[in-house]
């Protein structure tokens, strides 16, 4: 334990009996008291409990089966840790039995942490006793993990020390409370409260308890299996008006709990399961055991108003957060440097049970375009971390609920799943869940589990996956009938030290193209270099559907053949080539003129996640280059003849039934026919976009974001007036985001210093005129400016000129990480490293330290990129005919 810094062990809890009352809507505070039953090793005059912005009052310690009672009101903080001291005047005797009772008084804060409030208006009449100020109502949740439970009471805030809860709460009558289990009773306390009391929760850690309180009505359904005898009720949350629109995640969830059960071999642990929709909130989600608490964007969806993508976030967030009732709340990370035990099961999981739902959405293939992508680009970079990144202290972990802890974690588990096999992955991690239920566990059980189902010795393949930073990139030399296959360390900036290319990682090949072979072979590579004979000199593929998680650069004649063979890639093998031929181009190790030649084969593609990955790829190559007007008016050229038949076949019309992945790609192909300035998509786009400005016609959801760009290019400031009313009056659940993400692209330098940056920075006052972005979705607007050459360096001198603001604004250390992230990651050009560096050296940077350094070698590549390819870039445009 000498690696953490964590709670004394002397005292351990196992029960605490917690209730809260006086909720005050004038000042928002509240009372608690709260009871431990506790053990104490040794005798000691002082607890240690974990507690941050609470005013603790009395405590009392009595210990069982003696008369020894000891109270105080002497209580030291540190602030820093996060801890109170309480310190008693005489020895707590040491007993395996002993109760701690605490009276505290705590805050209903505004910053998405511990028990806070959420704003919103509501759409339907609200009960009378909801708070509310001129322009919001408010309801309350919880948010704990990872060290948030000690912001709402004082309690051992790590996960290892798990206990069981009795909870209650008093509340006014005509609101609703809910919790993590089934509510036991209701009494009446006072003119108009009454307390809500519920059934005891199984031993869990402290960050899944969660509670809330609000206006909420709701819609039901059952499990289709039996548990226990009974159906398991499923409850989706919202306040009131809202209902309605969880009808979608509500068919997901039942039968998502029902595959899980079978799959694991465990039933779902609990009563009842309640999913919530909470209407300012930091991630996607929170898996409260048995209460789990959305983003309204990640659980509520509405078939006229919203865009369909979201279906495809919704089934995903809801799978990904119930597999985290068996994966995380049964079975619990021993300590947060396991963050990935959770997070990356939780991804693979989600994407297994939306592709067993939704076989049509093709979710692995989407997962290659997205998830891998961006753990690629993340995993890239030397201040990338291992999968299981040591956590010194709970407090640095915020910063690791990232690309790696997610999706690397979940590239490389399915990586191994493709090895072991689905069936035998599953039953390995069944047995691993029974082992250890109500428990913790550490990476090695889930290995010996997997090891023990498989007879593959899985800490062999997967140790370095996990325990060593950045991946391999495979090289492979061509002589006739035969390949040398060499496997090195991939930096994005492509100056790897000797001493950072140690590390052999298990690579499974997956090769395709042995001489009188169809089937895809599965060898692996196990040392730095091989030689594999008995290759068909007229097509090979190493990597078959993108399971390994490795990029792979082919010659390039190789990589020019395959783009005449795209009949026999499937959509993972060419969403993976494609991905690696950019990276490669990023890094130097390959070149953009020979992406972009492979990339003008694929015009007459049909797959929308295949056009995805395309036309990311080149929008990277855009954003790099895109200052130079020569190179930004060729690569234009170069979409839009790649996208014009494609685009003039996809047409307009979104047909009812119609499946979901053609309905996507219309949308983006239009998109990209219309930044791109294809004349006729953009005056149709135009055309819309002023008769819904002008007359509020209504647009089809999916094409919002067509029109919306459209206004913001040929009209600015027509388009900022009209989508920042969208955003205060709208009422489509991802109307918000949808408007924010366009209003990025806003090209008017006045606009965007006078209009934009303030809409997104400032706190709102209560004039609902100058209503400001809530800190939570302050990163959409925030990201979409970085991403445009003209707002970058204006949105970048105004966060330095406000930076006291906005880190009042983003007091959330999530947030403002994220801020930082997504604001100033996309510059080309390193004197920005200097200007960073700069700024921050007299700043406190502790909650985003490790992103600052990922920022930093962004930057780097980025201007490295664009130093050395747009010559080359010219003349292959040129060379091609773009540049007439």
């Amino acid at each position: 334990m000498a690696d953490r810094d964590v709670l004394p062990p002397t005292v351990t809890p196992s029960h605490y009996d917690l209730s809260i009352s006086a909720l005050n809507f004038e000042n928002w505070s509240y009372q608690g008291s709260v009871a431990v039953d506790i053990s104490v090793a040794e005798p000691t005059k002082e607890i240690i409990i974990n507690s941050i912005e609470l005013k603790l009052l009395t405590a009392k310690v009595t210990v069982q089966g003696t008369d020894t009672s000891l109270e105080t009101t002497t209580f030291t903080y540190d602030e820093k840790k996060q801890r109170a001291t309480l310190v008693f005047a005489a020895e707590v005797p040491a007993s395996p039995k002993a109760k701690l009772q605490i009276a505290f008084e705590g805050a209903l804060n505004n910053d998405m942490a511990g028990f806070y409030r959420s704003k919103y208006k509501p759409v339907v009449p609200a009960a009378a006793s909801v708070p509310k100020d001129e322009t919001f109502h408010y309801m309350f949740s919880t948010q704990f993990e990872a060290c948030d439970a000690r912001r709402a009471f004082p309690c051992f805030d790590e996960p290892r020390l798990k206990a069981t809860f009795d909870f209650q709460i008093e509340i006014p009558a005509d609101q609703v409370a809910l919790s993590n289990m089934p509510v036991k009773e209701s009494t009446k306390t006072r003119d108009g409260y009454v307390a809500v009391s519920f059934e005891r929760t199984p031993v869990m850690s402290t960050y899944l308890l969660a509670w809330a309180v609000g206006d909420f009505e709701y819609v039901e359904a059952y499990t289709d299996r039996k548990y226990d005898g009974k159906q398991i009720p499923v409850r989706v949350y919202t306040t009131r008006g809202l209902k309605e629109q969880g009808r979608f995640a509500l068919e997901h969830a039942p039968k998502t709990i029902d595959l899980f059960s079978e799959s694991f071999g465990i039933d779902y642990p609990l009563p009842k399961s309640d999913l919530l929709a909470v209407h300012e909130f930091t991630h996607g989600a929170m898996e409260n055991w048995g209460l789990v608490t959305y983003r309204t964007t990640a659980v509520l969806f509405d078939e006229k108003t919203s865009d369909a993508r979201y279906k495809n976030r919704v089934a995903y967030v809801v799978a990904h957060e119930l597999a985290h009732q068996w994966f995380g709340n049964l079975v619990t990370m021993d300590w947060w440097d396991e963050l990935w035990l959770n997070e990356s099961f939780a991804t693979w999981a989600g994407w297994f049970a939306v592709n067993e739902f939704h076989p049509d959405w093709q979710v692995w293939a989407q997962f290659v375009n997205e998830g891998m992508e961006m753990a690629f680009k993340l995993d890239g970079m030397r201040s990338s971390h291992p999968v299981h990144v040591p956590v010194k202290d709970a407090l640095d972990v915020n910063q690791i609920f990232d690309h790696i802890s997610y999706l690397k974690g979940c590239s490389t588990l399915r990586m191994l799943v493709n090895h072991l096999g689905e069936k035998t992955f599953l039953q390995g991690v069944g047995a691993y869940l029974r082992k250890h239920a109500y428990g913790n566990a550490k990476t090695e059980y889930l290995w010996q589990a997997l090891t023990e189902a498989s007879g593959v010795d899985v800490n062999g393949l997967m140790g370095n996956w996990i325990e060593k930073i950045g991946h391999p990139l495979l090289t492979v030399a061509e002589e006739p009938g035969q390949i040398s296959i060499k496997q090195n360390r991939y930096l994005s900036t492509a100056d790897v030290k000797p001493e950072e290319d140690q590390t052999v990682w298990w690579v499974p090949l997956s090769l395709q193209g042995k001489v009188g072979q169809q089937d895809i072979e599965k060898i692996a590579l196990t040392e730095k270099t091989t030689t594999i004979r008995d290759i068909d000199d007229s097509f090979y593929k190493l990597n078959s559907n993108a399971t390994g998680f490795y990029r792979t650069n082919y010659p390039p004649a190789r990589l020019a053949k395959l783009s005449t063979q795209l009949d026999r890639l499937s959509n993972e093998d060419k969403i993976a080539i494609i991905g690696s031929a950019a990276d490669l181009a990023f890094s130097g190790y390959g070149t953009t003129p020979s992406l972009l030649s492979f990339i003008e084969g694929f015009g007459g593609e049909t797959n929308n996640l295949v056009w995805a990955q395309v036309l990311d790829s080149i929008n990277l190559v855009k954003t790099i280059f895109g200052e130079d007007e020569t190179i930004k008016k060729g690569l234009q050229k170069f979409v839009l003849k790649l996208v014009s038949g494609a685009v003039e076949k996809a047409g307009w019309e979104f047909p009812e039934g119609e499946d979901y992945l053609t309905g996507l790609l219309r949308k983006r192909l239009l998109l990209s026919a219309a930044v791109n300035g294809h004349p006729a998509i953009t005056e149709k786009a135009k055309e819309l976009f002023d008769a819904w400005a002008d007359k509020g016609t209504p647009i089809h959801p999916n094409l919002r974001t067509v029109v919306y760009r459209v206004g913001v290019k040929t009209d600015p400031a027509k388009a900022v007036e009209a989508l920042k009313k969208e955003w205060y009056t709208g009422a489509s659940i991802d109307g918000k985001e949808v408007c924010l993400a366009s209003l990025g692209h806003v090209r008017d330098a006045d606009l965007i210093s006078k209009s934009l940056l303030p809409f997104n920075c400032d706190s709102s006052p209560p004039a609902p005129a100058s209503e400001s972005v809530p800190s939570g979705d302050m990163h959409t607007l925030g990201g979409a400016l970085a991403n445009n050459s003209v707002a970058r360096p204006i949105q970048w001198k105004y966060t330095q000129e406000h930076w006291d603001k906005l880190t009042a604004k983003m007091a959330n250390p999530v947030v403002l990480d994220r801020f930082v992230k997504l604001t100033l990651n996309k510059f080309v050009d390193v004197k920005y490293i200097a200007e960073i560096e700069a700024f921050f050296a007299d700043k406190d940077t502790s909650g985003f330290d490790r992103t600052l350094e990922q920022v930093k070698d962004a930057v780097r590549g980025r201007a490295a990129y664009r130093q050395r390819d747009a010559e080359n870039i010219k003349e292959w445009l040129g060379a091609n005919g773009y540049l007439e």
